[in-house]
């Protein structure tokens, strides 16, 4: 198996970066957009799990204002083959010394 192809890697990267702006100005079709459109979907967050396309997509819709400003303090990206790959971050947000963790899973499905 490849893992960290350049080319895979590359292309993970930039989906999670394309994700994290969106996160940052609240833009929540682009938001939905990253996510597997299927009730198999899960999304843990701080006060919240998450379960199937309509319970994230109505997280996001309700969440006043959206995601906390935060700052990244680290990012490990593996890719494992050519269409799986997962992303661990630390992060900060505004006025905290917190540090905080989110792991991503992004799977190229044969439709996106």
């Amino acid at each position: 198996m490849k893992i960290n192809d350049i080319v895979v890697l590359a292309e993970v990267t930039a989906a999670f970066e394309a994700y994290e702006r969106a996160l940052m100005m609240n833009d929540i079709i682009s938001l939905d957009s990253f996510f597997w459109q299927s009730a198999h979907v899960v999304r843990y967050g701080v006060t919240e799990n998450l379960y199937g396309t309509n319970e994230l997509a109505a997280f996001r819709r309700g969440r006043v204002g959206g995601a906390p400003n935060r700052l990244l303090k680290r990012v490990s990206i593996t890719t494992y083959g050519d269409d799986f790959g997962t992303a661990c971050a630390e992060y900060g947000r505004d006025g905290s010394r917190a540090t905080s963790r989110q792991i991503q899973s992004w799977v190229r499905f044969p439709d996106g």
